[in-house]
């Protein structure tokens, strides 16, 4: 009656929800990091414990659907989740509030007999921060001819880990970081961006490169940077 489209985790997908089982009844159920009590970090982030993550892609049976909306007073039972903002997401001196949602893939714990279903990892192609825009911007990821975003040929299904310093946080941010466009990331394991710079243009990072800087910003050189620490 309803079928969730998962996809295998990667260091890049740590903090995304994953699918786990109910310990009592054994059912599949779907665990957000907001749920998650900071002392279970850890264990949240392992990709080798919690194999699968949810694609957003649900498949549900209306009859079964329209079944549980009669049991349930019109509604789907799902967990109310709490996540601590602040009313300007730009100041975290700005008043601050409690934002409460749900998430719909947590509608499969309330239908007996929900499954779910891996798919390749080139299906799934999401922009969550800008961590994730970086890397689609770059060529670890190619436009079909039917206008699809899948991941280049070369990177087996695993997208590159990119992890930029808070201050890239929003996208104007991000467009500063790279006024020629992204470097290149097909080769790239992970990149790490620590302090204020922008990259220059034909950069190609090979394996996993952290740069780093603490002072005015600086640009990063053309070049190949390959398995390294680059202080600016």
């Amino acid at each position: 009656p309803f079928m969730m489209e998962v996809a295998t985790r990667t260091d890049a997908d740590k903090k995304g929800g994953h699918l786990a089982k109910d310990k009592k009844t054994g059912a599949l159920l779907l665990r957000e990091s907001a749920q998650c009590p900071e002392e279970d970090e850890k264990a949240f982030q392992d990709t080798g414990k919690y194999k699968y993550f949810n694609t957003n892609n649900l498949w549900v049976d209306l009859v079964a659907l329209k079944a549980c909306f009669k049991a349930n007073d019109g509604s789907v039972p799902l967990p109310v989740m709490k996540n601590a903002k602040t009313v300007d997401p730009r100041d975290k001196a700005s008043t601050k509030v409690l934002q409460l949602e749900t998430a719909m893939g947590a509608a499969i714990q309330c239908f007996d007999g929900a499954t779910a279903l891996v798919i390749p990892r080139s299906r799934f192609a999401p922009v969550k921060t800008t961590n994730d825009l970086f890397a689609l911007r770059s060529d670890a990821y190619t436009l079909t001819k039917d206008f699809r975003i899948t991941l280049a040929e070369g990177r087996k299904d695993v997208p590159p880990d990119v992890k930029l310093d808070g201050m890239y946080k929003f996208t104007d941010a991000m467009e500063k970081l790279i006024p020629n466009g992204p470097p290149s990331l097909i080769d790239c394991k992970q990149i790490v961006v620590e302090g204020d710079m922008s990259f220059a243009k034909d950069v190609i990072i090979k394996g996993s490169v952290t740069f780093k800087n603490s002072g005015a910003s600086k640009e990063v050189p053309s070049g190949t940077y390959e398995d390294k620490t680059v202080d600016l």
